[in-house]
């Protein structure tokens, strides 16, 4: 990347679903190998929260109210998706134990430990950033 290169900024708003087992709900994109929290792309005009709340909606087939939604923090890291782009995610947690089915562009949904999940890969944002904050939350149980 040069200069005069800017790379491309995406902002999402993703959650961090979680089961009264302290399991939290990740997703696979159709043909990636990289989970990460369910959301996606805010629109122009659109509140993070909203844009939540429509996301789940399109790709879980889940509905959530988004006064339940509480904002857990802003986190930037390279796009998992993307080349070349950095995403900048509105996260927000919400307890949530009803069945997911993966729709649009999700291909498999999966609730993992959040301190140890296990051998699946996970996106800079979610690995680094987005986990590490809801088990700091947590008090890291």
């Amino acid at each position: 990347m040069t200069a005069t290169d800017t790379p491309l900024h995406i902002s999402i708003a993703a959650a961090v679903l979680s089961r009264a087992d302290g399991r939290v709900l990740v997703v696979r994109k159709r043909g990636s190998g990289i989970f990460m929290q369910p959301g996606g792309k805010i629109e122009p005009g659109e509140k993070p929260a909203d844009a939540l709340v429509r996301e789940l909606a399109e790709e879980l087939r889940i509905a959530v109210d988004a006064e339940a939604a509480s904002f857990l923090g802003e986190f930037a890291a390279p796009a998992a998706n993307e080349a070349g782009a950095v995403v900048t995610a509105q996260i927000f947690a919400m307890p949530f134990d009803g069945a997911v089915s993966p729709a649009a562009e999700i291909e498999e949904a999966r609730w993992i430990d959040p301190a140890a999940p296990g051998d699946i890969v996970l996106a800079e944002l979610s690995r680094n950033h987005v986990l590490p904050a809801w088990l700091a939350r947590r008090g890291g149980d």
